[in-house]
């Protein structure tokens, strides 16, 4: 890729620099300050073509994040925005080959992508378009402080671009490969397997090239600015590897792409889509803010911003250097997931291998579809979408585990119409018919005692904490689903129903009850309406239902149980499947 063009030495480095130094990017606002909103994104999702289980991925890992931050910290604002990238080649062309305008194929799609986020319970609380007037401002006031930066300027630029990825490569990111089909000589895009064509054009350029020393900082002092760590080290290698970054191409001409915002006073270009819909991420808290220092502070930066692997140089490279030309902080996390496949290959319209969300969604339910892509959630490798493995989880793990164990509780004979759980030689109390004293050192209840209160680790909700926290969403899954598990097993092994003993009638319920009580409030994130049904069935109000609620419950000395506290008829928290 070779530039053209004046790149006068003359720009404000020197202010820049001294503007916003890495060492002090995290004193301003310091990780868990909750007095700032925390602030999740999820990549706005192009329009060009139907949303696929990828897209549903991504909005449910976000949005499970997003849950647990309410739960864990109630008392803090979360800011939740998802929304659609509407600009660009591709969908000029798309709209094109249809026959109708870009804006009516943008205000379609939307509109689906937008059902999308309602039928996969997706708690976002804005639903960003880059069609709308308030993101063309902020995208002229964004490249208007970049301008007065001397940070833009006019040139030639000749690369391999990518229409299908809105983007330029080097020669070095792409490879030759002989078509099998026509026998011809065809290049592709090394990162995202597209095709690429050479192309020459005047176009304005972002002097990214003065950012790579400061990139490289923030990436040296914040082991967490990029998750999971080796996608944090590929782009530290990359950045590291090169003496300097080339300039960034942020238009495009007119003439070829005539559905974007426009450059500002100049009518013949057109700002470049990925310029465009990086800047949505600001647009959604308000940006260009009057008071710049109060808003950054309340709102910005944002906390995890949540994307698909493929778009990891935009976000890590791109975006955090528009941000410091801009004097603002970077995200605190750009957690970079893996794909969902199928076959092997990342799912396309192209390929024709995409699974349809709306239609598994419809058919087991929204919260075991969430529950199947977190337990086997796609972070650090790709995983195989199988409709098979969906309906193994769903028959194992959730109707026959978490679905199973609350009717199996519930249809013992012989409890007493209450009893109190009690630790050592704590207090009772008279109120319970019966009180229960729990002995861990009873061999039967080791396994599940462990599980649930735990020693060495931690119990469960410290357990369950530190996986949410390192951003291991499918270990905290598992740990919780194994914990019900165990509980399954605990009383089968009881046999309480076979029982004349009263001990081991109270006994034989009073752990799984307890596990099912604790997964109802830690399975919110991930199966929010199957937990509230569980917790309803349970008869747990609603001060039960939340982080300290169930941290006393642990912590306490006594568990209480009731018949009167749970509702007198329930229904099966999964429904039947063929």
């Amino acid at each position: 890729m070779r530039f053209y063009g004046s790149k006068r030495l003359s720009y404000k480095r020197l202010e820049i620099a001294s503007s916003l130094t890495c060492r002090g990017l995290h004193h301003t606002l310091r990780r868990g300050d909750l007095s700032k909103p925390y602030y999740i994104t999820t990549p706005i999702y192009y329009v060009n073509a139907a949303p696929h289980v990828g897209h549903l991925f991504s909005s449910v890992v976000a949005d499970v994040i997003a849950r647990y931050q309410r739960l864990r910290h109630p008392e803090r604002d979360v800011i939740f925005c998802t929304g659609t990238d509407e600009h660009g080649l591709k969908v000029q062309q798309a709209a094109e080959t249809r026959g109708i305008s870009p804006r009516e194929m943008c205000d379609e799609n939307s509109r689906v992508f937008k059902q999308l986020a309602s039928a996969a319970s997706i708690s976002n609380t804005r639903f960003i378009r880059t069609t709308e007037e308030e993101h063309y401002r902020a995208v002229h006031h964004l490249w208007d402080e970049l301008c007065k930066k001397d940070l833009i300027y006019k040139g030639k630029h000749e690369g391999w671009y990518s229409v299908s990825d809105e983007a330029f490569y080097t020669e070095k990111e792409t490879r030759e490969e002989v078509d099998a089909a026509t026998g011809k000589a065809v290049r592709y895009s090394v990162e995202s397997g597209s095709v690429v064509q050479w192309m020459e054009e005047e176009t304005y350029k972002f002097r990214l090239s003065a950012f790579r020393d400061q990139l490289i900082n923030w990436l040296k002092s914040d082991p967490n600015a990029i998750q999971p760590p080796h996608r944090h080290a590929e782009i530290l290698q990359h950045l590291t590897s090169q003496e300097q970054l080339d300039d960034l191409s942020v238009s495009r001409p007119r003439s070829r792409l005539n559905w974007g915002i426009p450059v500002p006073n100049d009518p013949q270009h057109t700002i470049y889509v990925w310029i465009d819909a990086l800047t949505n991420y600001l647009t959604a808290v308000g940006y260009p803010w009057v008071n710049e220092v109060a808003n950054q502070t309340r709102s910005w930066p944002a906390d995890i911003q949540v994307i698909g692997k493929d778009i990891t140089r935009f976000h890590t490279i791109y975006w955090p250097a528009m941000l410091f030309a801009l004097g603002l902080q970077p995200p605190k996390t750009v957690l970079t997931h893996a794909h969902w496949t199928m076959d092997r290959y990342k799912m396309s319209k192209s390929r024709g291998n995409v699974a349809n969300p709306f239609e598994v969604m419809e058919y087991y339910g929204t919260d075991p579809v969430r529950y199947y892509l977190m337990r086997n959630a796609a972070i650090a490798d790709d995983s195989d979408w199988s409709n098979e493995q969906v309906k193994k989880h769903y028959q194992r793990d959730l109707a026959g585990i978490l679905g199973n164990l609350p009717m199996r509780i519930r249809a013992l004979k012989r409890l007493p119409e209450s009893y109190v759980a009690v630790h050592g030689e704590s207090s009772s109390g008279n109120e319970a018919a019966y009180t229960l004293r729990v002995d861990p050192d009873n061999t039967a209840d080791i396994p599940i005692h462990q599980m649930i209160y735990g020693e060495q680790e931690g119990d469960v909700l410290t357990r369950f904490e530190d996986r949410m926290n390192k951003l291991q969403i499918s270990k905290a899954v598992e740990l919780t689903i194994d914990m019900v598990t165990e509980a399954n097993a605990f009383f089968s092994n009881t046999k309480p129903w076979e029982s004349k003993s009263t001990e081991v009638v109270v006994r034989g319920h009073f752990y799984p009850y307890l596990a099912l009580r604790l997964a109802g409030v830690l399975l919110q994130p991930i199966m929010p309406s199957v937990s509230m049904q569980l917790l309803d069935g349970l008869g747990i109000p609603p001060q039960g239902r939340t982080w300290d609620g169930v941290r006393q419950l642990i912590n306490g000395s006594r568990v209480e149980w009731s018949k009167s506290q749970g509702p007198s008829s329930v229904k099966p928290l999964f429904k039947k499947i063929s």
